[in-house]
């Protein structure tokens, strides 16, 4: 009689074969930088138009992304099992954080078109005013960078131990960020949806006005992430 063994073999990992997709990578590399190139015209032409355009297809896309990442944190502060099917797949899409780092350029070189209170001085507008605490430009600029250095910094971190927990099985780090992820996490809101939806209309707009603005006045419409 042979003999049965109680070791379960493990089974192969399985890899993409990156050239099989290469001559669809090309088509859509091309697409987008044809999509850059109208951009920068669309730019020249008529820049108000631009920057509204511009925002809301940034708003959209790192709302998407940001929301990986949210589902990422919620992975760790529940200890889910079900998501470990997904997460890696999550992750993926939260690294692509630091590439809208890099589309958020624009925003800030046509800021003067997005946001009102940018344009007006002190003692135009006494609401305004008594806002200068929030908005103002340098406040602006900083807490931009400080969410973009906290969420790209993040998602390096979750990628590299989720990886290094593929190699070698142990489940430390995992175990290590789900009780710090219960301290940091909130559910109410994204921190940085202040920041690119502060615009406006001065007298009815706050900060809590929603995540994004698409244009300005009291008509201004908004786009609120209802998870957060």
């Amino acid at each position: 009689m042979s003999e049965r063994s109680d070791i379960v073999p493990a089974p192969e990992g399985e890899y993409i074969e990156a050239n099989r997709f290469a001559p669809l990578s090309f088509l859509l590399a091309l697409v987008g930088i044809i999509g850059l190139g109208l951009s920068v015209v669309g730019a020249f032409v008529s820049p108000h138009q631009f920057s509204f355009s511009w925002l809301f297809a940034f708003a959209f896309y790192f709302t998407m992304l940001a929301g990986c990442f949210f589902w990422i944190i919620v992975h760790h502060v529940v200890d889910a099992e079900w998501s470990v099917v997904v997460r890696r797949q999550l992750e993926n899409l939260a690294m692509l954080l630091a590439v809208m780092a890099l589309f958020f350029i624009p925003i800030v070189i046509f800021r003067h078109h997005l946001y009102e209170w940018m344009n007006l001085k002190v003692g135009i507008d006494p609401v305004l005013d008594s806002k200068r605490g929030y908005l103002n430009w340098h406040f602006f600029l900083y807490r931009s960078i400080f969410y973009f250095f906290f969420f790209i910094a993040a998602t390096l971190l979750f990628r590299r131990f989720s990886i290094r927990q593929d190699r070698d099985g142990n489940p430390a780090f995992t175990l290590k960020m789900s009780p710090s992820w219960r301290c940091r996490f909130s559910p109410s809101r994204s921190p940085s949806a202040p920041t690119i939806g502060s615009s406006a209309s001065i007298t009815t707009g706050s900060r809590r006005c929603g995540a994004f603005t698409f244009s300005p006045g009291p008509r201004a419409a908004r786009c609120r992430c209802s998870s957060w």
